[in-house]
């Protein structure tokens, strides 16, 4: 039986320039300085997560702890931790991608919420081991709205990869 959420299209394969082009994007998203406004999301975590469960042979842990190693010296924050929950989040969504591919794009995303949620629980417990103050319940609401961008995030990141429809009569596929 076929999901009924699925589409019939077949996706080409992802180029690796492609993949590297959206994590630049993502840490010059991150840059930006937004002062603390609650809310915005880790972008590189998002762009992790994604290429983790779409691609989990090309994008992994090892990718994950040298964009979590650029964030923290880039945050000035304590050394290893976003190291560390990104590669939390690669080995889990890596681990999850093939359960998690099943789903409507809807669940998908409260897949992605609980990764996300958990990522910055292991940001916070690395803070406050080293003497940091609990940055408060609103520091969480980034993740929802990482969560609230997994929609369109997804067509925006698989767009290059899409066949065109038109039919080659000269090929089988």
């Amino acid at each position: 039986m076929q999901p009924t959420h699925s589409s019939r299209r077949i996706l080409l394969p992802v180029k690796n320039w492609f993949i590297a082009l959206s994590f630049c994007l993502a840490l010059l998203l991150n840059l930006i300085p937004f002062g603390n406004l609650p809310g915005v999301p880790d972008w590189v975590a998002l762009v992790l997560t994604f290429w983790c469960l779409h691609q989990p042979l090309k994008v992994g842990m090892t990718t994950g702890f040298i964009f979590g190693l650029v964030m923290d010296v880039v945050n000035a924050s304590v050394m290893g931790q976003h190291a560390l929950a990104y590669v939390f989040l690669a080995f889990a969504a890596a681990g999850l991608s093939r359960r998690v591919l099943w789903f409507p794009l809807m669940q998908q995303a409260l897949h992605v919420l609980l990764l996300l949620l958990g990522a910055q629980l292991i940001m916070v417990f690395a803070r406050m081991s080293s003497g940091a103050q609990f940055p408060g319940f609103a520091w969480f609401f980034s993740s929802v709205t990482a969560t609230l961008l997994w929609y369109p995030l997804t067509y925006l990141l698989l767009a290059p990869q899409f066949r065109p429809e038109e039919k080659d009569v000269h090929r089988p596929i």
